[in-house]
This record gives structure tokens, sequence and C-alpha cells, in this order.
């Protein structure tokens, strides 16, 4: 795990000029890799190749980059790991090897077999930059799943490439204008979906995805006009054929594939650890990586003291009974908050998924003992985790239900407001009523007045869908396109797992985690269990109104179901009090009328609303407000 950023301009430039901006550029990247620095240059074609190192595998100077391959023809700056590179390298003709690394052997292969027999190949998370002095092309790539991030844009004929956004601001030609089609994608999700970011011009490359440019001394560089290219599609995978398989063979084969895909993600030359929450996913990884370990796994979480929020003594239960060696820490509100002034830092970009800060804060505890942590995501988007993948799978039956009586339906819900609807479930249901039930049941109500299954899904995703920006955008472009292949659930899980994973699961936790140096690894994301869990058909993974089917069966072999048998509870903090609280003078502050018409982004009186509606508790805004404030705070520090 590193950072990575380049520049290719082939305009030219002396050997020093071009190493002096790629080592500044690197330099802001210094917090993903504390272990070492490097750059590489060919000054012929205005190429700049530059790397921070955080030492996981080989942790000898053999391991360093820029590296270059024996032939030097290929030389290759990489964040990641190829976590079956032993295979691989079984597999190369023998050879002279520097040293041990999975870069090594990564760039021995694409110089062996081709760059796309080898991603075809390599179990991993990466993400690189390639070039190839020969046929002078710089080819950006990036995993199957978009763990690892990587961001380009070309400015004034050159092309500049980074781990973080923060590196491209650093060259004098960087434009930083607002996307005004970005922010509204962001408002109405929270994070800005790929390939676009914040930046007008700036792009994310897509997962599973690569770019090449061929590089002619002295011709400005223009994006090509196919843009990225796909090397491999979990849609493709998913449309190809279901498994006819009984329950048993199931579990059986995912167990399998977990145990195959943990043993690999479990390699490394660093102490390693998983972050455990009590949860399924977490559970069972740590479950599977106890077998298989030679000691007592370390793991790691935190909790909380507002009820509803912490999840710690779950986890400790799961861990007593496992037997790893668990550390927890009880974190305070002042604690979790302080984390708030870090984030507009630490993403680069607005990001409004709020449970960034214990993601953080569990990851400061991990880096205390780990340079390593697994974890359980990826898990709830392709075994059908969310409470909408169990929803969808219920309205199956919902076009059939003419289109005026769904509107009528949705308009009576409608007609209690969302603090009459939670006094009403709390009377019905107790104590263990939903946590903002009101909120959902008017969300459910705009899912039920759209026109077909793709409205439905926008309506779901969507934090707000009222008109926030002062100025509207002719076509906010598409969010998380609902896939076209099997029934409604399974459409949901897959895009899911090609837009909302990526673009805010993958977004949150890799710099969460990078701000203090650790690498996290998902050992669902392994691209064999993925395939795997693409081709169960959704009665196979939803049953009983409960999701992940194959999780739970397979997590009974390991941990009793009374430690786990327990509501779905998502890992965050209570930011809808904390707004009626300790952060109102700072949330008001940055929703300041005058302010955001000196801006003149936001729609005001439109924002004011919303900010008033939940202060009078008539609303529980706070997934809105959230986005809002998270824009607000990234902008006053640009």
């Amino acid at each position: 795990m590193c950072g990575i950023a380049g520049i290719v301009d082939p305009s030219g430039g002396d050997k020093e000029s071009l190493t002096a901006l790629a080592r500044r550029m690197n330099d802001t990247l210094a917090h993903r890799g504390p272990d070492g620095s490097g750059v590489w240059v060919d000054p012929d074609s205005g190429v700049a190749l530059a790397q921070r190192r955080l030492a996981i595998v080989d942790l000898s100077p053999a391991g360093a980059q820029p590296m270059a391959d024996l032939s030097g023809r290929y030389c290759i700056t990489l964040n990641g790991e190829i976590y079956n590179y032993e295979e691989l390298r079984r597999d190369l003709p023998q050879r002279n090897w520097h040293g041990h690394s999975d870069t090594e052997v990564l760039l021995e292969a694409i110089a062996a077999w081709g760059l796309e027999a080898t991603l075809g190949r390599a179990v991993g998370m990466y993400a690189f930059a390639l070039w190839d002095k020969r046929e002078r092309v710089l080819t950006l790539a990036r995993d199957r799943f978009g763990e690892k991030p990587l961001y380009y844009c070309v400015t004034r004929g050159a092309l500049l490439f980074a781990s973080e956004l923060k590196a491209l601001r650093v060259h004098p030609a960087f434009d930083g204008s607002i996307d005004r089609v970005a922010l509204d994608q962001f408002l109405r999700v929270g994070c800005v979906p790929a390939p676009r970011t914040i930046y007008k011009g700036v792009f994310k490359l897509p997962p599973a995805s690569t770019l090449a440019l061929q590089v002619t001394p002295g011709r400005p560089l223009e994006l090509p006009a196919q843009a990225p290219q796909p090397y491999w599609s979990l849609s493709e995978i998913a449309a190809s054929s279901t498994l006819e398989i009984g329950d048993e063979e199931v579990l059986e084969q995912l167990e399998k594939l977990l145990r195959q895909s943990i043993a690999g993600q479990m390699v490394a030359d660093v102490p390693v650890g998983a972050f455990l929450s009590g949860g399924i996913d977490s559970s069972l990884a740590v479950a599977l990586m106890q077998t298989q370990a030679s000691g007592r796994v370390k793991t790691f979480s935190i909790g909380f003291s507002e009820a509803g929020y912490d999840e710690a003594a779950h986890a400790r239960a799961v861990a007593a009974h496992l037997g790893t060696d668990h550390t927890e820490l009880y974190v305070s509100a002042g604690a979790a908050m302080e984390v708030i002034p870090l984030l507009p830092t630490m993403y680069d970009e607005p990001f409004g998924d709020s449970s960034q800060i214990p993601t953080h804060l569990v990851a400061r505890l991990a880096r205390e003992q780990v340079t390593v942590s697994l974890s359980g995501d990826g898990a709830d988007e392709l075994f059908g985790g969310y409470n909408r993948h169990v929803l969808a799978h219920r309205l199956e039956c919902m076009k059939y239900i003419p289109g005026p009586l769904r509107s009528f339906a949705a308009g009576a819900i409608r007609a209690i407001t969302p603090s009459d609807w939670d006094r009403v479930l709390r009377r019905l249901l107790g104590k263990r009523g939903p946590v903002r039930s009101g909120e959902k049941m008017h969300k459910i109500a705009s899912a039920l007045a759209e026109p077909d299954m793709a409205g439905v899904y926008r309506r779901l995703i969507s934090a707000y869908d009222g008109p926030l920006l002062s100025l509207g955008v002719d076509d906010a472009g598409p969010l998380w396109t609902l896939q076209d292949q099997g029934g409604v659930a399974e459409r949901m899980m897959l895009s899911d797992a090609q837009g909302y994973l990526p673009d805010d699961i993958l977004v949150k936790v890799d710099r969460a985690a990078m701000a203090v140096a650790l690498e996290t690894r998902a050992p669902y994301l392994d691209h064999r269990v993925a395939e795997f869990a693409v081709r169960l058909s959704a009665g196979i993974k939803l049953r009983r109104g409960r999701g992940k089917w194959p999780l739970r069966a397979l997590l009974d072999r390991y941990v009793p179901r009374h430690l786990i048998d327990r509501p779905k509870q998502g890992f965050g903090v209570p930011i809808s009090s904390w707004l009626r609280g300790p952060l109102r003078d700072w949330a008001g502050a940055l929703l300041d009328a005058g302010r955001l018409k000196r801006e003149g982004y936001l729609d005001a009186p439109q924002v004011q609303a919303l900010w008033e509606a939940h202060q009078s508790k008539r609303r529980d805004a706070q997934h809105a407000l959230w986005n809002v404030l998270m824009f607000q705070a990234w902008l006053s520090q640009q």
C-alpha cells in the first residue's frame, strides 16, 4: 500500500524540473507511505513517476519503487498488493530476482505475458502507472472493484495522475473549477460517482479498467476519445449463468473461496489484524482468519456511549468466543467530533458518509499495533445486506400494481409527517422501533410513486431529491444506473457493487485508514468470491425477510447464533442529535444564508428550510444536511 503520482509532459523539460515537480506531488502523499519515497524520470519523453512507500512485502530496498523491469523496457509505480504473487512467480521463467516483492513479480509478468493477460491472472487490489519506454505508452490501471484510488487529468497538454487529488493541485496549471453536475450528484448520494470528481476535467479511473496514452515528444497530450477500456465485467459474469446448486454445496464452495481469499490476504512481512464489529461480515472473516493463523489474531473495535451506536459489546463477545487478541476503545462524542475538521483534507473532495468518522477512529486504533487490517467490506453489496435489497425483493410484485394505486398509497404515507410516523411506530413496536422510521416511511412513499424500478432505486439511494443548488444543472447525469438483468433485488445488488461500493464505501475506508498509514484488505472482494456471489439467485441470498443467508449459515459453524442474531446496525455516529446540540453552532455558521448567497453554489432558502425543519424535529434531515455541511467545510479550505 502506497501513494503514487506522476506527470507526462511531452513538451519536454529538464530532468531536474521534472524531478522537483514530481517530488512536490509525492510529498503531499507522505501519510500514505511513511517508509520511503522515490522518483524516476525519463526526460526524453517528459515522464516522471513517483511513489511514497508503505512497506508491506519485502521491506528491503529491493521492494522500493518506482521499479524498472530487468530488460529496462518498463517502469512502474504501484499502490496496492498482488496477493497471488508467489503463484505468478512460480509460473514465470527462471530469472535473477532482485527481491521478493509482489511489485517485481507483477512487472516481470507484464514483461513476459503482456498487460492484459497479467491483469486477468492477478488477484489483488491496485492502482498503477506503467511506462513502456520502447513504445512510449503510459498506461494507468485500477483493480476490479476500485479498492485503490487513481485520479487523472490533462492540463495544458500534460497528463497528471495521483492516488489523491491533493497531489494534482500542486501542479501550477491545475484548474480547480467546481463541476456543478458533480456537486449535484454529491448532494444526492453523498459522494461523487466515477468518473467525475468535484473538479471540472479531473477524473477517477473507473474500476477494472485501463487508460493508455501514446506519448509523442513535442506533441501535447489529449485524452483518447474511447476513454478507459474495461478488462473485467461483473455484469457480464452475473449474466452468464445462475448457479443451480443446493444449499450445502453453496456453503462448501463459499467457505473454500473465502478461506483461499483470506489466506492470501494474511500474507505480509508486517503485523496483520482485522476490524471486528461483531456483525456477520467481520465476524465470519475473523473466524476464518483465526482458523488459519499460527497465533491469536489481533482484532479491533470502538464503542460509543450513545444508545443505538455501540457495537463494542457484540464485538467483545465474538472475540472472546473466537479467542482473538482483542482491543477496544470507547470514544467520547468530543473525541469523535475532533475528527470533523480533518475530513476535508483527508478526503480532498466533498464526502458525506458520516461513518467516515468511526472508520478513521478504528483505523487509528489498529495502527498502534498492526500495519495491515482485514475488513468485511463488500459483503453487503454481493450478498444482499442492505434493507433496500430485502425491500426490492418484496417489491417484485409492484410492477403489477397500477400506477394510480401506487400514487394513492404514497400520498397516504406522506400525509403523516415523519415525526408523527416516529411516534406511531414507537408505540406499536416499543423501543425496538426502527431508527428514523418516519424518514424511512417517506422514502418508501417516494419510491412507490416512481413509474419504474430505476426510479425506485434512485429514490432509495438518494439522501435528498430536492433542488439544493442555486443554479440547476441541465443534466445531472447518471448516478448509479440500475442494472438490467435479473430480478429487482439482483439488479440493485449488482448496481451497488459497481457504484455505491467503489464510490462510497471503498473511498471511505481507503482515506480513513491511509491517513494513518494503515493498509486495509477486503477478503469478500477477491474477484473469485465476487464471481461466485453474483451467480447466486436472490432466493439464496434473501430468505425470511433477511439478507446474506449464505454468510449467516456459514457463520453458524463458527459462532453461536445468539451472539450475532440482531437487527442490522450501521457503523455510524449520532449526527442527527449532534446537529441539534454540540455541532449546532459550527453547522449554523457554515449554513448562514448570507454566506451561501456569496458563495453562489447552494440555494440558501432551500438549505435554511431543511436546517430549520431538522432543528424543530419536524424532520430528521441529518443525511442531506451532512452532505451540505461536508461541501461547505471542503469549500472553506479551497
